[in-house]
């Protein structure tokens, strides 16, 4: 079996500038920059032919390449017990449509369709029993967070190994968008 999702890389640039916002939350894990992507589509675990049948349809979706910019902060959670930190992303009808295409052709492929409404972000940190001043502090201090538009020139398809240490990921094929 592989456990696997489907991503947005990340520029060394965009990736240092997410990096940047760590710190001032004890109890927060933050997220390593190399392990930094905005999922897509989360598959899970699938057997080896299945994921033989999800490679080739990711390989056949047509969509142009865009720019994307990253916009904000948030947490998941209820202000007394957030999860998540994240940043966010501009409104992209690009980056919308492409979430489509890819959630249809995983549909096609036998996995069952997501429930949940995309909702694209960057985890910044995951947490546990977080001080929620620190979390308030943390959100206005970095509210403005905003970068330059990112190239988005490919799709990538990743596998997810979980050890002790947290998930180790694996990029298993990039699938090209379309040059404008």
């Amino acid at each position: 079996m592989l456990r696997l999702f489907v991503a947005l890389d990340l520029t060394e640039e965009v990736r240092q500038r997410l990096a940047g916002l760590a710190g001032g939350v004890p109890g927060a894990r933050w997220t390593e920059p190399e392990s930094m992507h905005l999922t897509l589509r989360f598959i899970g675990e699938v057997p080896e032919d299945q994921a033989m049948d999800i490679d080739a349809a990711l390989a056949e979706i047509r969509a142009p390449a865009f720019t994307l910019t990253f916009d904000g902060v948030g947490m998941y959670g209820s202000a007394r017990r957030a999860r998540v930190l994240w940043a966010g992303v501009e409104r992209n009808e690009a980056l919308a449509h492409l979430q489509v295409k890819i959630e249809s052709a995983l549909v096609r492929c036998g996995l069952p369709a997501e429930e949940r409404k995309f909702s694209p972000h960057i985890t910044l940190a995951r947490l546990k029993d977080a001080p929620t001043d620190r979390i308030g502090r943390f959100l206005s201090d970095r509210g403005l967070f905003r970068t330059g538009p990112m190239p988005v020139e490919h799709v990538t398809l990743y596998r997810s190994h979980l050890g002790n240490g947290g998930a180790v990921y694996e990029a298993l094929r990039e699938y090209p968008l379309d040059s404008v």
